[in-house]
Order: structure tokens, then sequence, then C-alpha cells
């Protein structure tokens, strides 16, 4: 595994062992999340979220937009949603959808249609990145 974490290129190649599966869905605990740092330690948000899609590269690019919305900083909160190099590479090899116009949030109840409307602002905002 260290030519995996030791390497440059992890994002990229994280994409690429995804191209070995197909998923029927994703869900993702977005409950807290780390903004800064991180995997075990820095600045943690509650954004008291669950997602699930049946496209896990529009879960992450969601994933990716929560942390932008809730002060992700570094690479995360500085670089666009498809500029990021996972998210980039994953598009490439047409593991899902390829730009933040084709998602579609819909919350599942009124309690969470704010916080959808607020997650579709970070999205809408970059498409004036490009």
């Amino acid at each position: 595994m260290w030519e995996l974490h030791g390497s440059p290129f992890q994002r990229q190649m994280i994409a690429e062992i995804n191209s070995s599966y197909n998923p029927d869905f994703v869900v993702m605990d977005g409950l807290k999340a780390f903004v800064t740092g991180g995997p075990e330690s820095g600045v943690v948000v509650e954004p008291n979220l669950l997602l699930a899609s049946r496209d896990r590269v529009a879960i992450d690019a969601v994933g990716v937009a929560v942390l932008k919305l809730y002060g992700a900083r570094g690479k995360i909160g500085e670089v666009a949603i498809f500029e990021q190099d996972q998210l980039k590479r994953a598009a490439e090899l047409g593991l899902g959808i390829k730009s933040v116009e084709e998602i579609n949030l819909k919350p599942l109840n009124s309690e969470s249609q704010t916080e959808a409307e607020r997650i579709e602002e970070v999205l809408k905002a970059q498409l004036t990145i490009h």
C-alpha cells in the first residue's frame, strides 16, 4: 500500500482503482468532517448530512461542495470541484458525471431543503470558475 499512500498521484490512483467495480449506490456520512488537517486531527465541522447517490463521482463532487461550504482550506478549498485530481481523473475514466451541471440534489424533506439550496449555491459558483 505504500505505493498508493506515498505517491504524488494518490488521488488519480484512487479514481483508477474505482474503475474495477460498479456500485449500485453510494452512501456518504457527512455528519462530521475535517475542513483542515485530517484524517486524524484538524478543524472539525458538523454538517449533519447523510448523502446517497447512484453516481459515485456526483456524490464525491457534492462532498467537496459541502467541504467548501464549511470553509475547507488547502487544495479542497482552493481548487474547482472538477479540477480536484481524483474527480478530474474519475470523470476522464467515465466513472460518473463530468461536471457540476449534471448534479441534481433531491432533499428528502423540508428540513434538508435549506441545506440543499446552500450546497447548490456552491455548485453554481463553480460554473463561473472555468
